[in-house]
């Protein structure tokens, strides 16, 4: 098996797409409160500059937000309540491991398509936007952007992050849960082809109370290879291990039911743990996949 090279990915984002893109906007199931405040208006009241009703005055409030021309005409207090803005945080973990670095079109580069249109999204509509990359660990970090002026560092930061190394999930998992303990969304995005099994690394995850999306993305080779046929020495891209096998079509048939069913069970361990899980081959066209999948999923709208 011979991996093939990544094709450029100088620009991952078409200008005209990036428009269309502006338009949507990231939203979670849950409300996340940060650190700072966002422009999300939040049903829960706070004491931001947006004006939303009035209580009774009772001791030990701030008399700074007493409404003193309400006092002059009916001679109570009354405190001013305000709509709280949210900091919603809208994380990316991409498997940046060799195996990524493969098929037509390339895994590599679609999944970093997918990454740069999320955080564009998250950043047009003023949301702090961190992709972290991972192999045998994590490898790289631009964490707590803000604002579409930051664009030009997303796409920087993707385009040297190479795919390359063994990927190691359940450490990446690990890593990742105690270093950012913040709440948001997170999307995580590779093939999930773990030695090591991904339910460790997803257990991990699951414990900081993320809005988490699982998105698997195969290249049409891995899903149906078909001009595989005869002898051949096989090497996995990642560990060099070695396999000679003859291939025919009841092996080809065999691979298929195998890998069905290990996706089947990806999706089954995430629904089961509120996670939302989508599959996509690469030969999906991209503004679909962000137009009308990710949307029909809930996290776009």
């Amino acid at each position: 098996m011979v991996q093939t090279q990544s094709e450029s990915t100088d620009q991952l984002l078409d200008p005209d797409f990036m428009r269309r893109l502006e338009r949507l906007e990231i939203i979670s199931r849950k409300i996340f409160v940060g650190v700072m405040r966002g422009e999300r208006r939040s049903k829960r009241r706070g004491e931001s500059v947006e004006f939303a009703d009035y209580r009774n005055y009772v001791p030990g409030d701030d008399l700074r937000f007493l409404d003193w021309n309400v006092y002059a005409r009916l001679d109570k207090l009354f405190l001013k309540l305000f709509l709280e803005e949210e900091d919603l945080h809208i994380g990316v973990l991409l498997d940046v491991s060799k195996s990524m670095d493969w098929g037509k079109p390339n895994k590599a580069r679609y999944a970093r398509q997918l990454a740069a249109a999320i955080a564009y999204i998250g950043l047009v509509n003023y949301d702090r936007v961190s992709i972290h990359t991972y192999a045998d660990g994590l490898v790289g970090e631009l964490a707590g952007v803000r604002g579409r002026r930051m664009m030009p560092q997303v796409i920087e930061f993707l385009n040297r992050s190479p795919s390359e190394g063994a990927s190691d999930f359940s450490s990446a998992c690990k890593q990742y849960a105690i270093r950012h303990p913040q709440t948001g969304v997170l999307l995580v995005i590779g093939d999930f082809f773990e030695k090591g099994g991904y339910e460790q690394g997803l257990r991990y995850l699951l414990g900081r109370k993320l809005d988490l999306y699982v998105i698997q993305i195969l290249s049409p080779e891995e899903i149906d290879p078909q001009e595989l046929a005869g002898d051949l020495r096989l090497t996995d891209v990642e560990d060099d291990d070695v396999a000679e096998v003859t291939v025919g079509r009841a092996l080809l048939n065999r691979y298929k039911r195998n890998l069905q069913a290990y996706c089947e069970s990806l999706k089954e361990f995430c629904t089961r743990r509120g996670i939302n899980y989508l599959f996509t081959g690469t030969e999906v066209p991209f503004d679909q996949l962000m137009l009308t999948y990710l949307r029909r999923r809930g996290l776009l709208r």
